[in-house]
């Protein structure tokens, strides 16, 4: 789960609670602890919690309850404009009657910071976005990509030592935003700057993060490395909010070693890995991503259950393919398969025999 207080750390929530009225908590006891340099990225439904944590950081809301601590220090009292950090919203948030050069030199005029060095600071900034040409122009001149970079510039251009971005990239295009966010990595990164990313959207948490915290309920629900959280994840919620699971509900026959056998709600036994179901009789929702589930039986060890499926709908995407399957009762059961010289591209109608490894089989809490 969340990480425990560090002697490293650069931020760092204490048991932070957040209440709007009084009684209900939006953000529950929340421990969490980031690294200098770190990318992190909070991911969830609405209402979870994520873009609530990320105003206390910045002191645009206060916790109710608990510490936050920025470098070493506690900052709950500390107004926004003091912090020193970085921000970078959807809506970009630039003075439309500024121009680019303006809007970029007007946080180092607060900071009361000479021409010279306001001009040379300005003009580093364009250069990391590559906006340099774009100095003279007024925001209304600008694409939506175009603004979204000068709003980054903006966080940037007196150095902070953290940026906070909250959903950045949600008004692009897609093409546009896949760039964007290889852009805002690699800069971060560069930089050696502190980030905390906020988005619903997994695809972006798991291309752009080091560490991602999966919020659900105003808890951090699991908080994990990308493949990790994807390949690994600790309970129903995340499996089923991380990229596309497949679930199926039974109960656990026996656990044996490293296995359990779990006997699912139309008989048919499955072999899984135990996560959090301990001992026989338990109720539990298994996982399994689509690209794992073989039907191919000669790649399958030995001695492994398999089940039997109807082919419903078989997809051609390009680089892979989807297939739908009828499993155990489940009509919406994936599968996705390398567009390779020698797949198979199933037929709807056709009846086929899947399996897996039991490694790749989680059972899980019943949700």
């Amino acid at each position: 789960m969340a990480d425990a207080s560090t002697d490293s750390a650069f931020v760092e929530f204490q048991r932070v609670q957040k209440s709007y009225d009084g009684e209900t908590l939006v953000v529950k006891d929340l421990n969490l602890s980031m690294p200098k340099g770190e990318f992190l990225t909070m991911l969830g439904p609405s209402g979870s919690g994520k873009t609530t944590c990320l105003m206390m950081l910045a002191g645009f809301e206060t916790a109710t309850n608990g510490e936050i601590i920025l470098d070493g220090q506690p900052i709950n009292n500390i107004p926004p404009h003091k912090r020193g950090i970085g921000m970078v919203f959807q809506n970009y948030a630039l003075f439309p009657h500024m121009t680019v050069g303006e809007n970029l030199s007007f946080p180092l005029e607060v900071r009361k910071m000479g021409k010279s060095d306001r001009e040379a600071k300005v003009r580093r900034a364009l250069e990391m976005v590559q906006m340099n040409d774009y100095q003279g122009r007024r925001p209304t001149q600008l694409s939506g990509g175009q603004q979204q970079r000068i709003a980054l510039a903006r966080a940037l251009v007196f150095e902070p030592e953290l940026v906070l971005m909250d959903e950045p990239l949600g008004a692009l295009d897609k093409q546009l935003r896949e760039h964007m966010q290889f852009e805002i990595t690699k800069l971060a990164h560069n930089l050696g700057i502190t980030t905390v990313y906020v988005t619903h959207d997994q695809t972006e948490a798991l291309t752009m993060s080091d560490r991602v915290a999966v919020f659900d309920d105003g808890r951090i629900q699991q908080l994990a490395a990308p493949d990790t959280l994807y390949e690994e994840p600790e309970n129903s919620f995340v499996a089923q909010f991380i990229g596309e699971n497949n679930t199926l509900e039974g109960v656990v026959k026996e656990i044996k070693g490293k296995n359990a056998v779990v006997e699912l709600d139309g008989g048919e036994l499955i072999d899984c890995k135990p996560i959090n179901v301990s001992k026989a009789g338990e109720r539990t929702r298994v996982s399994i991503r689509p690209e794992r589930v073989e039907i191919n039986k000669d790649r399958l060890q030995e001695g492994v259950h398999t089940l039997k499926a109807e082919v419903l709908e078989f997809v051609y995407m390009g680089d892979i393919f989807r297939t739908r399957l009828k499993v155990a009762g489940n009509e919406d059961f994936v599968i996705k398969t390398r567009n390779a010289p020698d797949q198979r591209r199933l037929k709807p109608g056709e009846m086929i025999e899947i399996g897996w490894l039991p490694d790749d089989c989680r059972a899980l809490d019943a949700g």
